[in-house]
């Protein structure tokens, strides 16, 4: 019995001692428990912007506290433009277009974001069934017809790719810059390359050509088997995420090489770079959407690389929009890669 309590009282001082076994055992999954905590949390919250195009009676002639308890859940605007209107929805600009023809309420929505597209659908079922119950016993007087903007035989596979593959990118970046500088650094071969007649410069630019071909490698894979295994369809924008590749791979390699100039070993390394990416990978969509999200967290959302790596890919493989809806996405990830190089740089240190 003296040797057991021995045993246990040394067990739980080393488990006490270990910062890496506490931060993996109880602070690592309390993150994940506040991130789900936030993201249904509050579902409700946001509200979807919703384009009434024409008179719309349903709406129009609702009474005072209907109308304000359904404002609660959508933004109405007023547009004469059908065309228009239909592509902000194509874009993700607005969550749906209305229009009534008589007793027939056509609700057009996207299917690229699917959370947005439900919420978009009950809410006008439950208001066409509202009417409808109102009438007291007469026929129904309103029909609800449904149809997403988008070709109707894209299947899910359309939707899930680009949120996957730029998760795919940033994971790959991130861990093979921070492993291998650690790796390099304990077992001295960044010693060994400072004092050979190879410059900095040289060492920078291969680990980022091994990446980029990794990165370009892992595109054609991905969208190879999603193609013809999977019926994905890509449009005629399509090449542009090799571009999108690029920009995200520097910035997620510059995040790679903070995590390695600040960790001392390789485990520490993988566990950092853990910590970066998969809480990043939640927030910014790469496995369900946030549309239902409280505003802080798609704010905080909106400051995160994969978010916008994502959203793009999502715009060109998907929406089929043109080099326009990735500026603003490239820029953002060239300044994440300028500004996190030059913190490593600061932090970098060759000896261990």
């Amino acid at each position: 019995m003296t040797a057991l309590r021995s045993l246990t009282a040394a067990m739980a001082k080393g488990f006490v001692r270990d910062r890496m076994t506490i931060f993996w055992s109880v602070v690592f999954p309390l993150m994940f428990l506040v991130l789900f905590g936030g993201i249904f949390s509050d579902r409700s919250s946001p509200r979807l912007d919703v384009v009434a195009v024409g008179p719309v009676a349903v709406l129009d002639r609702l009474p005072a506290d209907a109308r304000a308890q359904l404002d609660q859940s959508i933004s109405v605007t007023t547009s004469d433009d059908l065309d228009g209107s239909l592509a902000r929805v194509r874009s993700g600009a607005a969550a749906a277009v209305v229009t009534q023809d008589g007793p027939t309420v056509d609700v057009h929505y996207s299917r690229a974001d699917q959370v947005r597209a439900a919420q978009v659908l009950g809410t006008f079922r439950g208001l066409v069934d509202a009417t409808n119950l109102a009438a007291s016993g007469a026929p129904p007087a309103l029909s609800l017809r449904t149809a997403q903007v988008e070709d109707t035989s894209l299947r899910t596979i359309q939707f899930v790719t680009p949120g996957l593959l730029g998760w795919a990118v940033a994971m790959s970046a991130t861990f093979g810059a921070a492993v291998n500088l650690v790796a390099w650094r304990t077992n001295g071969l960044l010693r060994r390359m400072r004092l050979a007649p190879v410059s900095t410069a040289s060492v920078v630019l291969a680990r980022v050509g091994v990446s980029l071909a990794v990165a370009f490698g892992q595109v054609v894979i991905f969208l190879a088997v999603a193609v013809a295994f999977f019926g994905l369809r890509l449009t005629g924008w399509w090449p542009m995420v090799f571009p999108l590749t690029l920009v995200g791979t520097l910035a997620f390699l510059s995040i790679g090489l903070l995590a390695g100039s600040v960790a001392k070993t390789e485990e520490a390394a993988v566990g950092l770079a853990n910590v970066i990416v998969l809480p990043m990978a939640f927030l910014s969509g790469s496995f369900f959407s946030l549309a239902g999200a409280p505003g802080w967290l798609q704010g905080v959302s909106r400051v995160l690389p994969l978010r916008y790596l994502n959203e793009a890919m999502l715009d060109t493989m998907v929406r089929g929009r043109g080099p326009s809806s990735v500026v603003l996405p490239v820029l953002v990830l060239l300044a994440f890669t300028l500004v996190l190089t030059a913190v490593s740089a600061r932090l970098f240190r060759w000896e261990p």
